[in-house]
């Protein structure tokens, strides 16, 4: 198994962040997987069931890892750097809202 890739700052994973998602509709998949995600654990914590937030988990990343497993054939960062992909996912899904992610690309 290779060796996880070692970064000397999170802006320089963000670099490579972004290049692990090249691909317009890995992005998307990214996007409508961490929206559900949020409107997910928001709905728990809503309706008074804050364990039902859990399901975060399997729908934001299973259409995150789709794109990376079917669309970038790549492996995620999360599996190396969880912390760092996981507040990436948002920095980039700000970048995409903004229309501002294009000028990182």
């Amino acid at each position: 198994m290779a060796e996880p890739k070692k970064f000397a700052s999170y802006d320089e994973f963000f670099e490579f962040y972004l290049k692990q998602h090249s691909d317009p509709l890995n992005r998307i998949l990214h996007a409508i997987g961490t929206t559900l995600g949020v409107t997910v654990v928001v709905g728990a914590l809503i309706l008074g069931h804050p364990w039902y937030a859990l399901l975060f988990f399997p729908v934001g990343y299973g259409f995150a890892w789709t794109g990376h497993f079917l669309v970038e054939k790549n492996k995620p960062a999360t599996f190396n750097h969880p912390f760092w992909s996981f507040i990436s996912d948002f920095r980039m899904l700000g970048l995409m809202f903004t229309g501002r992610l294009a000028d990182r690309m």
